[in-house]
């Protein structure tokens, strides 16, 4: 890609120019949010869709859908879940996407170890994109819903993940910052401090490719210029990360709910580490944040 992504309009700009419809596999598209998010997709050209265990009524929202939207059905959530997963498993869709189901649900179909989507060794994590007004380019995260105190190997995957996203946007090499309260290194209140320096010495060193990785840092040195000038603390990043990796999932969590219930700023989300990335909004998530998620996985 040419040109950086900066906002969730220049991304689906982008994807609607490629002129290419990636497969969304979608368990149980019967809330009143996620027909809208696929019929959007559809419309724009950069979707089509397999709606497994849709109602009469949901069926009939995707008439003017076309060739583009076909339907299985399912007796109840569960066997949605599975044949979905499986269209997957199967290459038959890029794409699964959770609708009106629990994540528990939707997660036991594609951890089955029979007939699950994760293939060995892989790590399943979450990652999050927001644009925030206040700054020019949109925002990476992780992990704010899966890994509940993610371990040195665990986080590793994680930066690579959000490393691979964000030269998916166009960023040639990615600021990432690893973030703790503090920006001292304390084996004893802070191990994962020490974590984090070992992981920037492997970036430094070329382990990620090309990548600028610094850390702890908190919040504000991490995304504000004047903050880390004020407070003379040298940083390669210069207050300009483009994602940020969390030291646990109680951290993340609240960055990322208080981002979206104080500062209305829209979001995406998928899971990564599995063999098609999953939409996991949640079942009260609005159309649009379902939609620019879509988009995400699409990407």
């Amino acid at each position: 890609m040419e040109q950086i992504i900066h906002n969730f309009s220049e991304l689906t700009q982008h994807l609607v120019s490629r002129k290419e419809r990636k497969c969304v596999a979608v368990a149980c598209p019967n809330d009143e949010s996620t027909p809208v998010a696929i019929a959007r997709a559809v419309a724009e050209g950069f979707a089509s869709a397999i709606l497994v265990g849709c109602t009469e009524e949901t069926k009939a929202a995707f008439a003017q859908c076309g060739d583009y939207v076909e339907f299985i059905d399912a007796a109840d959530a569960d066997e949605a879940a599975h044949k979905a997963v499986a269209l997957v498993r199967e290459g038959r869709a890029d794409v699964l996407q959770k609708g009106l189901l629990t994540t528990d649900c939707l997660l036991r179909a594609v951890l089955s170890k029979e007939t699950g989507i994760l293939p060995k060794g892989h790590v399943l994590t979450h990652l999050a994109c927001a644009h925030v007004p206040q700054l020019d380019r949109l925002l990476f995260m992780t992990d704010v819903a899966v890994i509940p105190y993610p371990t040195k190997e665990q986080r590793e995957e994680q930066l690579r993940y959000m490393l691979n996203l964000c030269r998916l946007m166009g960023i040639d090499c990615p600021r990432v910052a690893l973030i703790n309260c503090s920006e001292q290194v304390n084996p004893k209140h802070f191990p994962v401090t020490v974590e984090y320096r070992e992981l920037v010495e492997k970036a430094t060193a070329g382990a990620f490719g090309a990548c600028i990785v610094d850390g702890p840092l908190d919040l504000k040195t991490s995304l504000s210029p004047e903050a880390l000038h004020k407070k003379g603390i040298p940083s390669p990043l210069e207050g300009r990360a483009d994602g940020l990796i969390f030291p646990d999932i109680q951290a993340g969590n609240v960055f990322y709910k208080a981002l979206t219930l104080f500062a209305t700023n829209q979001t995406a989300a998928i899971l990564q580490g599995a063999q098609a990335p999953v939409v996991l909004t949640s079942r009260a998530d609005s159309a649009d944040a379902k939609y620019l998620s879509l988009a995400l996985a699409c990407l």
